[in-house]
């Protein structure tokens, strides 16, 4: 079976989580993503000057929202801080599976052998390991390379699951999130640095 190709746009941005949650507060209210677009890019909420640069953050945050359900938008908007951070991590992973197998490869394997810190190293053994089997990373610069190692560790770093000297910082998923993102499948919950396998622990 073909592999499914990987999508590397993601260079620049980080998580964007404030103009994500406002996003997200308008599908909410108007239930219809070409209307979100219209009214977000005239209310200028992605906060640049330029139309252009804010169409290309909004089709980033889109794509990522729209990976989530219904019922997760929901506890995006509504939630706390970390439950937002937790699903929004989840629609990154989503929107790319490149980032999705290197939470579940590196960064959850790491911290369950007790290797606790990522470094440049281990997301370039990765990308080579992955470029084996995914050609399209072949034709992707030295230049990208770095502004998508720099921008994931970026995001990584936003999310608190990695600190200082990019040390990996466990999580402890609440159960009510945990139960929600398991109705995706048991493995939905390995993008996250936890030993949690099942949503029965309770929130730090």
């Amino acid at each position: 079976m073909a592999l499914t190709k990987y999508s590397m746009s993601f260079t620049t941005g980080g998580l964007l989580c404030n103009a994500s949650e406002k996003v997200a507060h308008l599908y909410l209210e108007l239930g219809d993503w070409a209307r979100v677009r219209d009214r977000a890019l005239e209310a200028g909420l992605m906060q640049t000057r330029m139309q252009s640069s804010a169409k290309r953050i909004y089709r980033e945050i889109s794509a990522r929202l729209q990976t989530l359900t219904d019922e997760e938008i929901e506890m995006f908007v509504h939630g706390g801080d970390q439950q937002r951070i937790h699903l929004l991590w989840l629609a990154v992973c989503c929107r790319y599976s490149f980032i999705r197998d290197f939470s579940v490869e590196i960064l959850r394997e790491r911290f369950l052998t007790l290797r606790h810190e990522i470094a440049n190293e281990d997301f370039d053994a990765f990308f080579n390991a992955k470029a084996e089997w995914h050609h399209e990373l072949d034709t992707i610069t030295p230049g990208t390379r770095i502004k998508l190692r720099q921008n994931l560790f970026r995001m990584l770093h936003e999310a608190e699951y990695i600190g200082s000297s990019n040390r990996i910082q466990p999580v402890v998923l609440a159960p009510q999130i945990a139960t929600l993102i398991s109705r995706r499948g048991s493995d939905a919950l390995y993008i996250y640095p936890t030993l949690d396998s099942e949503p029965n622990r309770r929130t730090r």
